[in-house]
């Protein structure tokens, strides 16, 4: 296994250096940075105490919020938090091809998308689950 995880690893260096490469290259590599960095504030102050939240009271309220629920808080919170740029742009733009899309209709579809995969997975498991305890 110590041999996957160096390799794993290998490539994560790899990739992480060659972003920086590609970063660098940008004619104002700053502004980028700032925005990665802002992207993990808001996610790790933010994005991940809420979906710890959410958990803590949904177990507290007797639900058992594991997995699959979780995961679908993660994603949609990172999507979110992607997406916080288009959806938060201040008025129109003077050039339309810059945001051509209805950001928000399309952020409130994905939304609509992991919660109903979510209630999906779930139910699906739920039979599975009890259908293995019968057999």
């Amino acid at each position: 296994m110590t041999g996957v995880r160096r390799v794993v690893g290998g490539l994560g260096l790899l990739c992480a250096a060659w972003g920086g490469w590609l970063l660098l290259r940008q004619p104002e590599p700053w502004r980028i940075a700032v925005w990665l960095g802002g992207a993990v504030v808001v996610h790790d102050g933010f994005v991940a105490p809420l979906v710890f939240a959410v958990a803590a009271l949904a177990a507290a309220a007797g639900a058992r919020l594991r997995g699959v629920p979780r995961g679908a808080l993660i994603v949609a919170g990172s999507l979110t938090v992607i997406a916080l740029p288009p959806l938060l742009r201040p008025g129109g733009v003077a050039n339309p091809t810059v945001l051509p899309l209805d950001y928000l209709r399309n952020w409130l579809l994905a939304m609509a998308a992991i919660a109903l995969f979510t209630v999906l997975h779930a139910a699906l498991l739920a039979l599975t689950r009890r259908a293995g305890r019968r057999g």
